[in-house]
C-alpha cells in the first residue's frame, strides 16, 4: 500500500510504496537526484533532510551512518534517500540547496556563467562552486581533481 510523502519547499506530494526507499519517489518526480554509488549508501548525492516523520522511516543502518558522518552539511535530520525506507505516513523531505555534479563535462557547460545554486561535491556534499560565483575555465582543473578523488573514494567504498 502506498504512503504519501511531501517534498518541501515545493509542497509536492509523492506516493511511495510501503517499504520502498525515498529515492524511488524522488526519482519518479524527475528531481535532480543522483545515485552516484548505485543506491548503496556510499555517496552524498541522495542526501536529504527529513523535517517531519523520521519515525515513519526505517532506522539508520551502519553504512548510512558512516556516510552521513562525512557529509559536511549533515544534521540530525539527514538521511540518505536510497537507504531510508518509507514505513508509514507523515514523512516530509527537504532537498539540500545546491546541485551535485558527477562529470566534469557537467561543469564545462557552465563556463562563463554564474552558478545559479551551489554546486556540490558528490562524495561529501561540500560546496565546489558557491551560488552566484562566476564559473571560470581555471576552476575546471581544480573541480576535475576533486571529482576524480570523489569517484575514486566511492569506488573504493563499493569494493569494501
Amino acid at each position: 500500500m502506498a504512503k504519501t510523502i511531501r517534498l518541501d519547499p515545493i509542497n509536492l506530494k509523492v506516493a511511495i510504496e510501503t517499504n520502498d526507499n525515498l529515492l524511488s519517489g524522488l526519482l519518479s518526480q524527475d528531481l535532480r537526484i543522483m545515485k552516484e554509488c548505485g543506491g548503496r549508501g556510499m555517496c552524498a548525492t541522495c542526501h536529504v533532510y527529513v523535517t517531519a516523520g523520521m519515525e515513519s522511516l526505517s532506522p539508520l543502518n551502519r553504512r548510512e551512518q558512516r556516510t552521513l558522518e562525512v557529509i559536511t552539511t549533515h544534521s540530525r535530520y539527514s538521511r540518505l534517500a536510497c537507504q531510508a525506507r518509507v514505513l508509514d505516513e507523515g514523512v516530509v523531505v527537504e532537498l539540500p540547496a545546491g546541485m551535485y555534479v558527477s562529470e566534469i563535462e557537467d561543469i564545462e557547460e557552465l563556463i562563463g556563467r554564474r552558478a545559479e545554486e551551489n554546486i556540490l561535491n558528490p562524495r561529501d556534499g561540500g560546496i565546489l562552486v558557491e551560488k552566484g560565483k562566476l564559473i571560470t575555465r581555471s576552476m575546471i582543473s581544480q573541480l576535475a581533481d576533486q571529482l576524480q578523488a570523489a569517484k575514486i573514494q566511492i569506488a573504493k567504498d563499493v569494493d569494501e
